[in-house]
């Protein structure tokens, strides 16, 4: 059982893993992957690890010295469905835009529409075409990732809400913005007038 033991402090600094990072470890430890996956079962079963999906997981313990990290929810966020990166709502209270009580975060994604519930968090991911699958970049710092500009993130967020603004005129936009809660005056200039340029080649 020292084996188990040994296997679960080396997760336990990880970030994330997946299956083939486990049984590496476990091969160093001179232990059979299918050994590995009854401690895989049991870590599961005590909640030692948590899954985020099916073959990708972090340690309770990780978990909880950074659950409070928002970088380290972005960053997982990142991580279960790439390509990604942080948008709509998550994105527009990071630049103190919006006030909403934000219960699941939204990424936007090449691949199909998909919702994550884990005990790290409600994940949801929105499929975008691949021309307007832009203006993000990498914050770095203890977890890094990938977030939405602020004009994009509201972008996005308009965007699924209209149903790609299909029949929908601006003064329909600012009203929504509005309704939101949405403080685009707290919107640095330019990122107000890149996000009407965005628009306006929707509607």
């Amino acid at each position: 059982m020292k084996s188990k033991k040994n296997l679960l402090e080396q997760l336990k600094s990880l970030s994330h893993f997946n299956k083939n990072t486990i049984y590496q470890l476990g091969g160093q430890l001179g232990l059979k992957d299918s050994t590995v996956d009854t401690y895989i079962s049991r870590f599961l079963k005590y909640k030692e690890i948590l899954r985020l999906k099916n073959g990708l997981y972090v340690s309770a313990d990780f978990f909880e010295k950074n659950k409070t990290d928002i970088s380290y929810t972005f960053y997982l966020a990142n991580i279960i469905r790439t390509p990604s990166y942080v948008s709509s709502w998550a994105a527009l209270q990071y630049y103190n835009l919006a006030t909403e009580a934000i219960h699941s975060i939204t990424s936007v994604t090449l691949k199909v529409t998909r919702e994550y519930q884990t005990k790290a968090g409600s994940f949801a991911y929105q499929s975008i075409k691949k021309d307007i699958f832009s203006d993000f970049s990498l914050v770095n710092g203890k977890f890094d990732f990938y977030i939405a500009s602020p004009s994009k993130a509201l972008f996005d967020l308009m965007y699924f809400k209209t149903h790609q603004f299909r029949g929908i005129q601006l003064e329909k936009i600012k009203m929504l913005i509005e309704e939101l809660r949405i403080d685009i005056d707290e919107m640095d200039k330019v990122e107000q007038e890149k996000f009407y340029s965005m628009i306006k080649k929707f509607i």
